[in-house]
């Protein structure tokens, strides 16, 4: 294919279908290329900068492609939370370079991957916290739960990485604290999350 049918067929997709991520092998299919060809004109594309690599076998357009979107196609089991989901909502001032993902699998030597976002850190977390979210990023009550569950197993203090605003305001209900350790709520009460809309902290 040549770079105009590249472009077009990504933006269609994009503007279309909203799908911005796609798979070598889904590419090699568009393109009736063989996995040898396609790598080699996937090659060419980033170096003129009309594609973007995101991960291992992961390609898109540089621009309009969403972390969610990224690691949903690495593992669609996977939700972004913690520090980045808290920076996206505007609770967190600096941008995580690591990106804490909780899925029900388990990624063994491929847990952490490089990305232009950062780096993914996939984490398997227990049944009893995992939960999945609506649009594949925990809202702040849940993802500075989810931060402060995984700083505590990493003997890491929340304020010592990052800078915190607007958490008097967050809202954490007694079910959703349920889910964690004692340590952890009492921690995110330290934080200064100070409202529940059932039962207090």
């Amino acid at each position: 294919m040549k770079t105009v049918a590249w472009l077009h067929f990504l933006s269609r997709q994009q503007r279309q279908h909203g799908k911005g991520i796609f798979t070598c092998t889904e590419l090699a299919n568009v393109a009736d290329a063989s996995p040898a060809v396609i790598n080699v004109e996937l090659g060419r594309l980033v170096r003129q900068g009309v594609i973007r690599r995101y991960a291992p076998g992961r390609y898109g357009l540089p621009e309009g492609v969403a972390v969610e979107e990224l690691v949903a196609s690495i593992d669609p089991d996977a939700y972004v939370t913690g520090a980045y989901a808290l920076f996206q909502h505007g609770y967190i001032t600096q941008i995580p370079q690591e990106i804490d993902c909780f899925t029900q699998r388990r990624h063994n030597r491929s847990r952490r991957r490089a990305t232009p976002f950062g780096t993914l850190v996939f984490i398997c977390a227990s049944p009893r916290v995992y939960s999945w979210p609506q649009g594949a990023v925990a809202d702040a009550a849940q993802a500075v739960c989810d931060l402060v569950c995984v700083l505590r197993r990493r003997g890491l203090a929340p304020r010592s990485l990052y800078t915190f605003r607007r958490l008097d305001s967050l809202e954490i209900s007694a079910d959703l604290l349920a889910r964690y350790p004692r340590t952890v709520c009492e921690e995110v009460q330290r934080l200064g999350v100070a409202k529940s809309s059932r039962g207090g902290l």
